[in-house]
């Protein structure tokens, strides 16, 4: 076809689709919608962020810092909701220490690539990360996606908040009720939240700072107990299901910012070398997540050799285990105030989740613009809240089972997404990025979707989980073994390179 014809063709088809796909930008809506306009005025008088999911144009994306990018992650993953994974290892999935040190390590760089790789469309492109997604499950097909992220941005936040109101309320010996550490956890975030990408990553650009010295602390005090044992080295069929199961739900906690990622590059300057940045970011996730786990499956060890520790640890999860370590016959009072600082951590993980939530919501239908994302920040607050309070009691449980789920759906969505870019854009310059609001000029999205539900299908024959355990995960040792995400993933990546080209032949996109 002539180009200035296709040049045409594609400029009469945004003009058709823009008027009856009816999604206007976010300022659009604050002329005509009193609801938006309210809240949006409120943000303005309060210089927070009022954006939505409409582009990033290059003159309004200037920032160059990548420690701005890589602290981003340093700052959400150095908190006790990493300490606390790390720490069902032991007390969960049955390891010792150096099984659990491996674990951690492989599993996270693992998981780390995926939000790590993504993060650099930003830059190039100034679109969020569900919107990003339009290019390889097509306008309608990214619903999907837009619908579990939802559930996802929700489900972190309340389970992040369990740790710290378990930690929170320990203090004082359980004078505050666990439904108000919820609250005060909650309430703090949003309030951050509220004001959008600027001040979010000025936040997590120096957050980490007493977290560190609160988790140094407490290496130190654990070291000072003797109550660590490394263990002993197990083998065999048994052993291997273990390691993949907790293998299983690292990897999930890593890859969970996934479909996120883009969205808190999208101000980064498009020159932005693509290369430093993967590796900055892959430092600053990498780092926090290693130190962290490791050193929770350090101390969870201590369970197994004192039973004070065991018993702590039983009533009060992760709070009754730094209890163990920082107050009871330790550092008394300061070790509670360091269990406080420490608790507020979570904090810093749960920014994230609500700063996304709303830009999920805005891809998963057009009239759901017409909500600002300062408002679905308050939503996803509260609903968290109604799960957190409830789901308290069975932490380790939600925990484990969230993990896994979580690393389920982004293992298709990883293998989808770097199919779409590597094999069939093959690379960034061959994004038609005006495109990303016309349906027409998008993919059909039928692979991807075909795909996905093959990717289930992998899910439930490979996954081990307490309410269903997959004929393969049978397989594996005595306590079987969680190989969910990876079958996901090779499952999706082989139907959708097989379905793809005759999409492609037959709709042209």
């Amino acid at each position: 076809m002539d180009p200035e014809k296709q040049i045409n063709l594609k400029a009469e088809s945004a003009v058709e689709f823009s008027s009856s796909i009816d999604e206007p930008t976010a300022a659009a809506y604050t002329e005509s919608n009193k609801f938006a306009r309210w809240v949006n005025d409120i943000g303005r008088s309060l210089n927070a962020e009022i954006r939505g999911i409409e582009r990033i144009e290059e003159d309004e994306r200037t920032d160059a810092n990548l420690w701005t990018a890589a602290s981003m992650w340093f700052g959400s993953n150095m908190v006790v909701a990493t300490f606390a994974l790390g720490a069902l290892g032991i007390t969960v999935f049955g390891l010792s220490f150096w099984p659990a040190f491996l674990t951690i390590i492989f599993f996270n760089l693992l998981g780390s690539l995926a939000p790590t790789f993504f993060s650099t469309f930003g830059p190039a492109f100034g679109l969020r990360q569900m919107v990003l997604s339009r290019y390889w499950f097509g306008y309608f097909g990214v619903r999907v996606c837009a619908f579990i992220n939802i559930i996802a941005c929700v489900g972190w936040t309340a389970v992040n908040t369990i740790v710290s109101a378990q930690m929170l309320h320990v203090v004082n010996n359980g004078k505050l009720p666990p439904w108000a550490g919820v609250l005060i956890i909650t309430v703090l975030t949003i309030c951050i939240t509220f004001f959008g990408y600027t001040v979010v990553h000025m936040f997590e650009k120096y957050v980490w700072i007493p977290n560190v010295i609160i988790f140094l602390i407490t290496a130190i005090q654990m070291g000072r107990s003797h109550q660590f044992t490394y263990g002993t080295m197990g083998s065999g069929a048994t052993e291997a299901g273990k390691v993949l199961s907790f293998g299983a739900t690292v990897f999930g906690f890593a890859t969970g910012w996934t479909s996120y990622a883009a969205d808190y590059t999208v101000y980064m300057k498009k020159d932005t070398n693509k290369v430093k940045l993967f590796f900055a970011i892959l430092a600053g996730l990498n780092t926090p997540l290693n130190i962290c786990m490791i050193l929770g499956a350090a101390c969870a060890t201590g369970t197994l050799t004192n039973e004070s520790w065991a018993t702590n640890y039983e009533d009060n999860s992760i709070g009754g285990l730094f209890y163990s370590i920082l107050v009871e016959n330790s550092l008394h009072g300061f070790g509670q105030f360091c269990m406080v600082i420490i608790a507020l951590s979570t904090i810093s993980n749960n920014i994230p989740n609500l700063y996304s939530l709303g830009l999920s919501a805005q891809t998963l239908w057009s009239q759901f613009i017409k909500i600002p994302r300062i408002a679905w920040t308050l939503l996803g607050g509260g609903v968290s809240i109604a799960i957190a309070i409830p789901a308290y009691f069975y932490f380790e449980q939600v925990m484990e089972n969230f993990m896994n789920l979580i690393g389920y759906w982004l293992a298709i969505y990883t293998s989808i997404g770097i199919s779409e870019h590597f094999f069939y854009k093959r690379g960034y310059a061959n994004y038609d990025i005006t495109a990303y609001n016309t349906p027409k000029l998008l993919p059909v999205g039928f692979s991807a979707l075909f795909a996905f539900a093959f990717g289930i299908a992998g899910v439930v024959v490979g996954m081990n989980q307490v309410w269903w355990t997959g004929p393969l995960a049978k397989k594996i040792g005595e306590v079987n073994g969680d190989i969910g995400f990876e079958l996901a993933f090779g499952f999706s990546f082989v139907i959708f390179n097989i379905t793809r080209p005759f999409e492609l032949k037959y709709y042209k996109r």
